[in-house]
């Protein structure tokens, strides 16, 4: 008899196969219900992780994660990274700004007078002319 390196109750079969029919998750999760039911169906770690393309230590981490925390597992954790400066608010008020009149005297706005104008108004607390260009080619602004 294979060795089974983890047990899935009835119910927890059940919704991970669910999970993988409906095909609207995200790959990471669909990998890790794969490797859990392979798993509970005796294969390997090695065999899950040449099926999966991935290295075995890795569906290693994935069984002892889910024998830790259950099914929670599946869902991705909040990443850490850089928060958002300039939030959608603000790109709104930033483009508004660039398809507003130009200041008197000028034919146009240049990036670096909308910078300066966004921080005097008070959009953000700094604000380069490159990220404005930015925020404007995102938004197929024709002003700059």
């Amino acid at each position: 008899m294979p060795k089974q390196h983890l047990k899935l109750t009835d119910t927890e079969q059940q919704y991970l196969t669910e999970l993988l029919s409906k095909g609207q998750v995200n790959a990471r999760v669909i990998r890790r219900a794969t490797a859990l039911l392979q798993l509970h169906q005796g294969a390997t770690l090695q065999s899950v992780a040449d099926t999966l393309k991935v290295q075995h230590w890795t569906v290693s981490v994935w069984r002892n994660k889910y024998l830790a925390e259950g099914l929670e597992f599946l869902r991705d954790q909040p990443r850490t990274g850089r928060p958002i400066e300039i939030d959608g608010k603000q790109r709104a008020q930033i483009t508004a700004l660039a398809c507003s009149e130009a200041p008197p005297g000028r034919a146009k706005w240049s990036l670096r007078l909308l910078a300066d104008k966004i921080v005097e108004l008070e959009f953000c607390e700094s604000i380069s002319p490159v990220q404005v260009g930015k925020i404007l080619k995102k938004t197929d602004s024709s002003r700059t």
